[in-house]
């Protein structure tokens, strides 16, 4: 089973929701678009097929028609749950109406749920239900699974258990999607991580922090020997076992709090190991500004400078939070010089 966007490209009323991107998605693969909250319902409504796209077409080839497995089965963000109903019944209820063959029992053990299965849902904390919606999504088994914000404010205990359950997709061969705004939980659970937005769908590069990784890099290296080394402008970032490269444009601004330096990019934070320091050597020349002793910002970033009072002032942002960073006397006349006021 492959799922395939084809030049698929949206527009409402002449405004483009997206542009056209190419995205194929292979059995045994989990692929992450990272995405806001307008483009990731609008996708849902396409492969629900609520709405078509305005250019382009989304292919689903090679589902198994010999059994009555759904091509399709979706975790939305909002439960859909029976709350009157157990645990168990729910499960119950989902094999009947999909007319499904997969095993309660083992479902039931795979997302942890034995202690919980003769409870009423609506006794359920969120997290424990959010794990009936993987268990009910388990008993479908559809080909393709399109998971959105699936591990949104998850407690951690579940967040392992859904990674669990990713894994055991993968062992399936199953298609697997997830379209979220958390960047961090697309690195940790996804293969691949895509951000798509008015600039059409990107990819985030990554790569696994792992033995393996390690030794071919070194292996490359050693057969790089008598090539001229290359400038990497990347800004890496680790996230669990994985190395997310941030291109400096994408950073809103860095903070330095008791030794760790923190990337900010469309309101998530990101450790990088680099010194506020080092940062600031490697991004003067994309534009960015030690603005204060625990502060670099991106210039191409700032809407306002505010004055406080004759010795206090701050720099506004221009993206969704409104992010407000300080800015020392001092570095207010470097400012000042730097763009001719």
């Amino acid at each position: 089973m492959t799922l395939t966007f084809l030049e698929a490209e949206k527009r409402i009323n002449d405004m483009l929701v997206f542009p056209s991107f190419n995205l194929s998605i292979e059995k045994g693969q989990i692929v992450a678009i990272y995405t806001n909250v307008n483009i990731r319902e609008q996708i849902i409504d396409l492969l629900l097929g609520k709405s078509s796209l305005s250019h382009g077409e989304i292919q689903m080839e090679g589902s198994d028609e010999t059994n009555n497995q759904q091509p399709v089965g979706f975790l939305f963000l909002e439960n859909g749950l029976y709350e009157r109903l157990t645990v168990e019944e729910m499960l119950i209820f989902t094999k009947r109406m999909f007319g499904a063959t997969v095993s309660i029992d083992s479902v039931i053990k795979i997302l942890q749920l034995e202690t919980i299965s003769k409870i009423r849902i609506k006794q359920l904390s969120y997290s424990e239900q959010k794990r009936v919606q993987f268990a009910c999504l388990l008993i479908q088994d559809p080909s393709i699974y399109v998971l959105e914000e699936p591990d949104q404010n998850l407690d951690l205990e579940s967040k392992r258990i859904y990674l669990l359950f990713l894994e055991q997709l993968r062992k399936s061969n199953k298609v697997i999607l997830i379209i979220t705004g958390n960047l961090e939980g697309a690195i940790t659970a996804a293969d691949k991580v895509f951000r798509l937005d008015d600039n059409g769908l990107i990819s985030v590069r990554m790569k696994s922090d792992n033995s393996d990784n390690q030794r071919e890099s070194e292996d490359e290296s050693r057969e790089a020997e008598d090539i001229n080394p290359i400038s990497l402008d990347k800004i890496p970032s680790k996230v669990n076992d994985k190395i997310v490269l941030f291109h400096p444009p994408e950073i809103d601004y860095i903070e330095s709090n008791d030794g760790q330096s923190y990337l900010y990019v469309k309101g998530e934070s990101f450790p990088c190991a680099f010194t506020l320091q080092k940062l600031e050597e490697r991004l003067l020349p994309f534009g960015f500004f030690r603005c204060h002793r625990s502060y670099i910002v991106n210039l191409q970033k700032v809407r306002e400078v505010i004055t406080w009072t004759r010795n206090s002032y701050s720099l506004v942002l221009e993206n969704t939070q409104k992010s407000t960073i300080t800015l020392s006397k001092s570095k207010m006349t470097e400012l000042k010089d730097m763009i001719g006021l």
